[in-house]
Order: structure tokens, then C-alpha cells, then sequence
């Protein structure tokens, strides 16, 4: 079975090599590609997710609908899409760029870093929860998406740092999710550009 890479970056958003997945999140971890992926259904409602407890991050937390790494040579739309199908028994049927450039930096109580370059879609899918796979998700629930980001904003929801200051984000781009707009993929950092 082949190890888990993941992808990473120099300061610029450029390539500068592969890590084991395994021992990239430490105390010291590298500057490394992944997504963020926030799942609507046709009621426009958010798919919020709990992070597994035996996560080597976060474990137990909520979060968004979906994270993870592209391969080394896994084009990122492709990646998230494969992720949603593994994680939750997704399938999308619009997957969209909304924020190109995302990039932050959270440290748990345990001293473990992460340390992501990780640009943001939203998708649809027709489809229900799927199956979720429980090594990676404890528990879904649907949200209205005004009143899940009003309660991250106000502190009220407890949800991973990654997704608080992504709903931030989010949130500057309009309060319908439906009209935030598309960013072009030459707006990506260099490495997750189609190669």
C-alpha cells in the first residue's frame, strides 16, 4: 500500500516537495497544500460534520462539511471530490473556488501544529449525509447557514480554528451562500494550479 503523501509549499505557494502525511502534523509542521470544502444541499442548508475522535487533529471537534490534502499529483478539484466521496459518500453536483488563498496556522493545547495553505470550496449535492466513514467522521448535521454562522461568529458554536476563520471569511462574501462569488483557478497559490 502506498504512503500518503502530502504537497508542499515554499512562503510564495509554490512547490517544494512531498512529506509523508503521517509525519507531517508535529510540533514544527510544514507550510503544506490542502481544502477546505463547505457542502450545501438544494435547501441551502450546510453540512456540518464532527471530527472523528481518534483524529490526529482536532479530534471531536466541529467543523466544516470536509478537509483534506491533495496527492502530489491530484489536481485539487479532484481531490476534494474524492474526499467527499471517501470521508462522507458524497457526490457533488457544483463544486465551486470561493476562496482561492486561504491560508492559516492553529496549534492544539498538545503543541501540534497545523500549518495550511488551503483554498475553500463550496458544492451541492443533491443527495442526503451519504454514509460517513467513522475513522474520520463522528457525527453530521445539517445547518442553516445564518444562524451556524452567526453562532461561529459569535463564539456561541465551538468549531475548529480553520473553520471559525473561515466563516469570517465566508461571511465578507455575502450572507447568501448561492451569490458568493467564483474565483478563477490563476488565483490559486502556484501548487494547486492545474499542472
Amino acid at each position: 500500500m502506498n504512503e500518503e503523501r502530502v504537497v508542499l509549499v515554499d512562503e510564495g505557494g509554490r512547490y517544494a516537495g512531498t512529506a509523508a502525511k503521517a509525519a507531517v502534523h508535529t510540533a514544527d509542521t510544514p507550510l503544506h497544500l490542502a481544502f477546505s470544502c463547505y457542502v450545501f444541499d438544494p435547501a441551502g442548508r450546510l453540512l456540518v460534520t464532527q471530527r472523528a475522535h481518534g483524529k490526529r487533529t482536532w479530534p471531536g471537534v466541529w467543523t466544516n462539511s470536509c478537509c483534506g490534502h491533495p496527492g502530489p499529483a491530484e489536481e485539487l478539484p479532484e481531490a476534494v471530490r474524492r474526499r467527499l466521496s471517501e470521508e462522507l459518500g458524497l457526490t457533488v453536483d457544483r463544486l465551486d473556488l470561493v476562496l482561492p488563498d486561504f491560508r492559516y496556522r492553529a496549534v492544539m493545547d498538545n503543541g501540534v501544529v497545523e500549518n495550511e495553505l488551503c483554498p475553500v470550496f463550496r458544492a451541492t449535492t443533491a443527495g442526503g449525509a451519504g454514509e460517513p466513514d467513522p475513522a474520520e467522521v463522528a457525527d453530521t448535521r445539517w445547518a442553516v447557514w445564518d444562524t451556524f454562522a452567526a453562532d461561529v461568529l459569535s463564539g456561541q458554536a465551538e468549531v475548529s480554528p480553520w473553520c471559525r476563520w473561515q466563516v469570517e471569511e465566508l461571511d465578507r462574501l455575502g450572507s447568501d451562500p448561492e451569490s458568493w462569488p467564483v474565483a478563477g483557478e490563476h488565483e490559486l497559490p502556484p501548487a494547486a494550479r492545474h499542472r
